[in-house]
């Protein structure tokens, strides 16, 4: 913000002098820094652009954090100042002050001559019918004020506001800059109009063309720099909240001592954009999910999609995750712990509309067996060494929770031997398209692939990671859905204790 008392002008208070143009502007600008020494905004360096964000954690690797835009405005370097400006004067007599559009055309008003256009509006009505997309700055004589600033059916009481018209000005222009212009007497006024939100001021005795024009185009780039500035520090905001989310839906699983091995991946997916709008991957979706082992020495593990994208549905998600391990913990499990969280969601979800899909999986403490309950989701994948992978039953499923009261999700036993991999997923991976037409991919094609990838020795974090980029590759680009697939395995021969994550 500029220092109080300053002045980006430089020329004479008779204005300026055409014969001899460069020493009377040199000893107008010495005599200004005289009175005014803080250094002027037409000489003031230009806000440095800022490094960029660094890249935000997802589950598997980094996100670059990406600047949110500015309603209704175009990104920074579209911004850039133009060769060619067009000025918005507002005072209240048209031809009784200095002559700005006089000054600006006989001094070239530009780096290399260019001109400055300049509209004139007696008021803030006028001005708002002249105030187009190709206005780049406004210069607000600070003595319109009152009945002249605004409409007949101005408030009242705000009439002995000096700056009213300015304020009128800002929420009426609120991406334009905005210069204001005053007499050398009214320092403190021109000081509180920077305040309020001008760019910079001028006084009526100081003008010079050419320091004008400069002062034009540095209040242009200071509003394109303070914009910019704007949504870095929003997109700064967001990426520290999306941390917050991203931690509450990509778990610490606690397994110690369970000899089951762990591994998840987590995408968010990249919806397609509106008409004529530039696609953007979300940082957070509504898919979640958690692995428990509790003191019984069971092994329980769930994943789940709240239905949209975005943060509400990712902070709903979180809630279900926190809820889910926190009854785990507490011996709920199947469909009384289901029907728990339903009644979480509903009290929780922003809409009536709103559900989500889960399904958990409890392993026995000698990790042979398990029990499946389904709440309108996907059926799991199952592979032991030297079989290929099936489905487990998904006949007796129940509905997604939020959608039926007094809902009933039945418990399936599923038979698991020695050694197994466990694979649960959210239906994004399974929904992308298997070329140009309308094929999906499918839970058959997903057994296909995966089968293809573990005959080629992949397991672990491998086997997830090459399961989602071959889905993607499939589907010829990214997937419009959230991927979120967890995997729990026991491998041949006796298991010790511990456990990993990806």
């Amino acid at each position: 913000m500029p220092a109080p008392g300053r002045s980006p002008a430089s020329g004479p208070s008779g204005g300026p002098d055409q014969s001899a143009a460069g020493a009377g502007v040199a000893d107008a600008q010495a005599a200004t820094r005289r009175r005014h020494p803080q250094p002027s905004a037409a000489h003031a360096p230009l806000p440095q652009s800022h490094a960029p964000l660094p890249a935000q954690r997802s589950g598997h690797g980094a996100v670059p954090a990406q600047p949110g835009p500015v309603p209704g405005q175009p990104h920074a370097r579209e911004r850039a100042v133009p060769e060619s400006l067009t000025l918005l004067l507002i005072e209240a007599e048209p031809g009784s002050g200095p002559g700005i559009a006089r000054m600006l055309e006989q001094a070239g008003a530009g780096r290399h001559g260019e001109r400055i256009r300049v509209r004139t509006a007696r008021n803030l009505t006028e001005a708002e019918r002249l105030l187009g997309p190709d206005v780049h700055c406004i210069l607000l004589d600070l003595s319109v004020s009152g009945e002249e600033a605004v409409a007949e059916d101005a408030d009242p009481a705000r009439e002995g506001d000096e700056l009213e018209a300015l304020r009128e000005v800002l929420a009426m222009a609120p991406l334009h800059a905005v210069l204001t212009l005053t007499d050398e007497d009214d320092v403190e006024l021109a000081a509180e109009a920077v305040r309020v939100g001008a760019q910079d001021y001028l006084f009526r005795g100081e003008l010079d063309g050419r320091v004008l024009g400069r002062a034009i185009r540095y209040a242009v780039e200071r509003k394109r720099a303070d914009l910019a500035q704007s949504r870095l520090t929003a997109s700064r905001l967001r990426a520290q909240e999306n941390a917050r989310l991203e931690r509450g839906l990509l778990p610490t699983p606690l397994l110690a001592g369970s000899g089951l091995g762990f591994s998840a991946c987590y995408r968010p997916g990249l919806p397609p954009p509106a008409a004529g709008a530039t696609p953007t991957r979300a940082l957070l979706g509504g898919d979640f999910y958690d692995a428990v082992r509790t003191p019984d020495g069971a092994v329980h593990a769930m994943i789940g999609d709240v239905c949209g994208h975005g943060p509400d549905e990712a902070a709903l998600g979180v809630e279900l995750r926190i809820a889910w391990r926190a009854l785990t913990f507490a011996g709920l499990v199947g469909d009384e712990l289901l029907a728990t969280l339903q009644q979480v969601l509903e009290n929780e979800r922003a809409d009536d509309e709103i559900f989500a899909t889960m399904c958990t999986v409890d392993v026995s403490p000698d990790a042979r067996r398990a029990g499946l309950y389904l709440a309108g989701h996907p059926a799991p994948l199952v592979a032991v060494p030297g079989g290929r992978p099936r489905l487990m039953p998904q006949e007796l499923g129940g509905p997604a929770l939020g959608l039926l009261p007094h809902a009933r999700w039945p418990r399936q036993q599923v038979e698991l031997g020695g050694a197994w991999s466990l694979m649960l997923y959210t239906d994004g991976l399974i929904e992308g398209r298997t070329g140009p037409g309308r094929g999906r991919l499918g839970q058959d094609g997903m057994l296909a692939l995966v089968g293809r990838l573990l005959d080629e020795g992949l397991a672990g974090d491998d086997l997830l990671h090459g399961a989602v980029t071959e889905a993607r590759a499939l589907n010829g680009g990214d997937l419009t859905d959230d991927v979120a697939v967890l995997l729990l395995d026991r491998p041949p021969g006796p298991c010790g204790p511990g456990d990993r994550r990806s």
